[in-house]
């Protein structure tokens, strides 16, 4: 078994801009009441699977290129800063991703529904598309979430820019005592002709 999603791989000037973010949040936050994701961790998750049997890769491989045939290259924003489920009971932290037109969420339903056809349970939530900056710690003490909820009605990050995308990843999660370790397995370009 393998641990593995599908995701937009976000630029790493990017990933450097949430970063310094997540340097800003920490500063106002109690380390003890959230674990920050690493620089490594920052993409758009398309499809989380959790274990997957080494022999179902090669099927989500296929299905992936199948997918990207029949979608073009898009664009999408990075901006506004929220977290689920709510500010009063803030679980993980995020950024948001927009993209015009629907194609982010176009492109994720066509993915969900294939994945379906082989074999994978369908995310039964909204796809609400999002870049994780850190996720409030099981058992974090009630003062610091009530004190973390205040925090995060004053926060605000703007347009951090806009990324180009052609192209899904399957990739790979290997939990290690340093964080998760990723490896890209395949790749699947946005090739649909307009």
């Amino acid at each position: 078994m393998v641990r593995a999603f599908v995701a937009i791989e976000i630029p790493v000037k990017i990933r450097h801009q949430l970063v310094e973010q997540i340097a800003h949040l920490k500063q106002r936050i109690p380390s003890r009441t959230v674990r920050w994701v690493r620089l490594e961790g920052i993409h758009l998750t398309l499809k989380l699977f959790g274990d997957v049997a080494l022999d179902k890769l090669d099927q989500i491989t296929v299905l992936l290129e199948e997918v990207g045939l029949r979608h073009t290259p898009f664009r999408i924003d990075i901006s506004q800063f929220g977290c689920f489920p709510n500010p009063r009971r803030p679980r993980v932290l995020w950024v948001g991703v927009e993209a015009s037109s629907g194609v982010l969420t176009n492109l994720q339903a066509d993915l969900e529904s294939g994945l379906s056809k082989i074999g994978f349970e369908r995310e039964t939530r909204p796809f609400h598309p999002h870049l994780t900056l850190g996720r409030v710690k099981r058992g974090a003490h009630h003062s610091d979430v009530r004190s973390l909820s205040t925090i995060l009605e004053e926060v605000t990050i703007g347009d951090l820019g806009q990324v180009n995308v052609d192209e899904i990843c399957l990739i790979r999660s290997d939990l290690k005592p340093t964080g998760a370790v990723y490896t890209r397995l395949a790749i699947a370009k946005l090739e649909a002709v307009r």
